[in-house]
């Protein structure tokens, strides 16, 4: 299992998180068991946003005596009420309900205290302005919760969050079929049966999202990696194709700032599958060839989506991530430091490309990758390299 920093929170999580929600339909052994070949397979995040006190009571039990191996995103503001569940921002509720968290889950913190799902303006502003808020703080200040977090779907109200500076991080819905969907306070837009014809590529809401949190440090969590199954299943998938977990799940990592994807298990097979990804190849990875194949709806043309399939380079350029600082950096006034300093610090930089455009045959949504370079090369400076002159014989 590989491990990514979580944003600035200091905390090392899992590519492959636990989203525990389909752990209400089952037993507690059932429950123990995923969780414990989830443990053993080195996934060390889950998230809990569920309020029915069964659920909450069988992850507690199952990780009692292994509390210090999880980090738990916990939500505040997801409550039951009268056998059902019910977000609220009345704090009396918010706080019956986040101290019977803690009770059932047998802990005494949160790692990652969760504003719940945030996806409506006045929402957003309610929480932010309000006595919501003050409980939250509250909450950090004594302990309880380590690190301020909040879910939403809507990357609108995602960018608000970064732009707050109280949120550390973020539980935001990615894959590929979310992505090119613009913002949107209704998520029952994103599981329509067929999308408008004509989309095409990353949403720029999304990908400003993207960018802004890789700038100013705000890790994201991935919630819905496989859009439900849908993703699976070429008849149900928007683009006419059907997708692996192990694509999906590599879409989302190769998205900036995003650190871990919480994918939900209802079997040990599906814990397995997903953790596959840790030893997966290039070609069981390679979600832009079947995209770029798709009947429908066109995906990420002319834009660099990062998925590396530019690779190899002649001279040992990081084509993807190089895309990845200058898509970063470009959209600000100023080149912020830390993003230079990311891009110089990598062993081969835009200004030695040779001008070869091979990459450019592999690339599936037609990027013209040498030209990026110039742009890049002219953002950023030349770098100390000198360039290799391309030749017949080379």
């Amino acid at each position: 299992m590989h491990y990514r920093e979580l944003g600035k929170t200091g905390l090392l999580v899992s590519e492959i998180g636990l989203g525990a929600e389909w752990l209400e339909r089952h037993d507690y052994d059932e429950c123990k068991a995923i969780i414990d070949r989830a443990q053993e397979l080195g996934i060390n995040i889950l998230d809990c946003w569920m309020s029915e006190p069964a659920v909450r009571t069988k992850i507690g039990k199952a990780i009692a005596g292994h509390r210090e191996k999880w980090y738990i995103q916990g939500h505040i503001g997801s409550t039951w009420q009268g056998g059902q569940y019910v977000r609220t921002r009345d704090v009396e509720k918010c706080k019956e309900a986040f101290e019977d968290l803690l009770s059932r889950l047998q802990t005494d913190y949160i790692d990652l205290g969760m504003i719940h799902f945030v996806d409506q303006e006045e929402d957003f502003v309610a929480v932010m302005e309000g006595a919501y808020m003050e409980y939250v703080k509250d909450l950090k200040k004594s302990g309880k919760i380590r690190h301020i977090g909040m879910s939403t779907h809507n990357p609108d109200m995602a960018v608000k969050a970064v732009e707050s500076g109280i949120v550390e991080m973020l539980l935001f819905s990615i894959n590929p079929a979310f992505d090119m969907l613009p913002p949107t306070d209704n998520i029952d837009h994103y599981f329509a049966d067929h999308y408008e014809e004509g989309l095409g590529g990353i949403d720029p809401a999304r990908k400003r999202l993207y960018r802004l949190c890789e700038q100013h440090g705000v890790g994201l969590t991935v919630m819905k990696p496989y859009a439900g199954g849908r993703l699976f299943d070429e008849k149900r998938s928007p683009f006419g194709v059907a997708l692996t977990p192990i694509q999906c799940i590599h879409y989302c990592l190769t998205r900036p700032a995003v650190s871990s994807v919480l994918a939900g298990y209802d079997t040990l097979e599906h814990v397995d599958a997903a953790v596959a990804y840790e030893n997966a190849t290039e070609d069981e990875k390679d979600y832009a060839t079947t995209l770029s194949l798709a009947p429908y709806h066109t995906f990420g043309q002319g834009e660099c989506t990062y998925c590396g399939h530019c690779k190899p380079c002649p001279v040992n350029i990081d084509i993807a991530l190089v895309n990845k600082y200058y898509d970063l950096a470009s959209m600000q006034d100023e080149t912020p430091s830390s993003i230079k300093s990311h891009y110089f610090d990598l062993a081969h930089h835009a200004d030695e490309c040779i001008g070869c455009h091979a990459c450019e045959t592999r690339c599936p949504f037609g990027v013209k990758i040498a030209d990026r370079m110039e742009q890049t090369a002219a953002y950023f400076g030349h770098s100390s390299k000198t360039p290799l002159i391309y030749t017949d014989d080379h």
